[in-house]
């Protein structure tokens, strides 16, 4: 790093409204609006800048609610694609990589994009704020957090359920400022929110707030800003897995500020976005042209989760109807919500391992499965420049080439836990 980190100028505002206000240091709503309603970072710097990668994701700071730099982060990679381009006979395939494949400079140490969220969300703490940042995750999410917090000596509890829990695994330890409580085994994500949620009454907690916090989303958005700047113009097409949307949404504003910006088109990507069947509650939302999520009962919803390989993508409650959120980020820009079942997330896999020469996650390869299935049945044009956002991979080669210590819960939950219960066990691990 060259020069002398500033925090970054922004305001926030509410989607609903347009109303601008000052962000307290940790806003996650739109002061005095009862409307559900996603903030939007509004930043002063209106054509980006890219710093050199020593600063890791940082080099996007421009476009990142952040008051600081930490340690350890590194930012997408994005290269146009030769051996799935090939398959596919597209001529425009470029592909966003967080994970961890050293040879192309990608060194996420989680394997997991979602080292963009807690980089991102993290670096927006005050140092004043002394509370104990709180997250909620299927896994991914609080392998990213575990690491960034580790590293940068962050107080933080994860709430993940237990059939996750073996995927916080790490390349080295944990410092002992990270703390995980679980949900008991036959339990989902959203039982594991729900424990998260009743931390977050406890005296000394905040919940890091999910796709409400603007640094989560304009962190996933650094995907966006990889490929953009590397192609030198907005993609066509945008390809991703989601389980809540976050990362669509997060790449439909990238696409907006950089229309604002006036150096790299006026277009906007359609938003291709794919599920893991049978799990599928955006996907039928969307065909119903509903802004409210269909009724999922919890049974089926559990069973549905539990038959998915790509579990990551098992969000019941995603911010599909809020104001900004995903129906809105489709019904602007366009596209559709695709499908892939296990057999075919499978075969992405394999083929994307033999063809670009890197193992990929579940969810990965469920985005890679419904490109596979858009150009079969000719919904994409061979010339159209593709961005194929990779959310995770490298795992199988991390794993191979480092000991791997795992985080433990301190203590495991019912599925529906009394708050007078959880607040005394925090008590006792704080």
């Amino acid at each position: 790093m060259t020069e002398e980190f500033k925090a970054t100028d922004y305001i926030l505002e509410s989607v609903k409204t347009g109303k601008q206000f000052i962000d307290e240091g940790w806003t996650l709503d739109a002061p005095g609006e009862t409307d559900p309603t996603l903030v939007r970072a509004i930043y002063s710097k209106k054509q980006i800048e890219a710093k050199d990668e020593s600063y890791g994701i940082y080099k996007f700071a421009d476009w990142l609610p952040v008051k600081k730099v930490l340690k350890g982060s590194c930012a997408p990679v994005t290269y146009k694609s030769e051996g799935l381009a090939k398959y596919l006979g597209l001529e425009n395939l470029y592909i966003t990589f967080s994970g961890y494949w050293p040879e192309r400079g990608a060194n996420f140490r989680t394997c997991s994009f979602k080292e963009t969220e807690s980089y991102s969300v993290c670096a927006r703490m005050n140092l004043d704020i002394k509370k104990i940042l709180v997250v909620a995750s299927a896994g991914n999410t609080a392998r990213a957090f575990a690491r960034v917090c580790s590293d940068n000596n962050i107080p933080l509890l994860l709430c993940v359920p237990e059939d996750n829990l073996n995927a916080l695994w790490f390349g080295e330890h944990v410092h002992d400022c990270v703390k995980l409580i679980a949900t008991k085994s036959g339990s989902d994500y959203f039982d594991a929110i729900h424990l998260s949620n009743l931390a977050c009454q406890v005296e000394g907690f905040i919940a890091e707030g999910g796709a409400k916090n603007v640094a989560r989303r304009d962190g996933m958005g650094t995907t966006v800003l990889s490929a953009v700047t590397k192609i030198g113009r907005i993609p066509d097409y945008y390809f991703q897995a989601v389980g809540s949307g976050t990362g669509a949404i997060a790449a439909w504003e990238a696409n907006l500020r950089f229309i604002e910006d006036g150096r790299f088109g006026r277009n906007k990507m359609k938003l291709m976005v794919s599920q893991n069947h049978p799990f599928v509650p955006i996907h039928n939302a969307w065909k119903a042209d509903s802004r409210p999520m269909l009724p999922y009962e919890d049974d089926e919803a559990r069973k549905h989760v539990e038959e998915i390989i790509a579990k990551v993508l098992s969000n019941r409650k995603p911010p599909y109807s809020i104001a900004g959120g995903l129906y809105d980020a489709m019904k602007d820009a366009g596209g559709d919500v695709l499908l892939a079942n296990n057999t075919e997330l499978k075969e992405a896999a394999n083929l994307f391992k033999e063809v670009e020469g890197n193992d990929i996650h579940p969810a990965s390869a469920v985005a890679v499965a419904s490109l596979i299935n858009a150009v079969k049945e000719n919904r994409i044009e061979k010339n159209a420049t593709i961005m194929l956002n990779i959310t995770g991979g490298g795992e199988e080669r991390y794993k191979k080439e480092h000991n791997l210590h795992y985080l433990a819960p301190k203590h495991v939950f019912d599925i529906n836990p009394k708050l007078k219960e959880v607040e005394k066990i925090l008590k006792q691990l704080f």
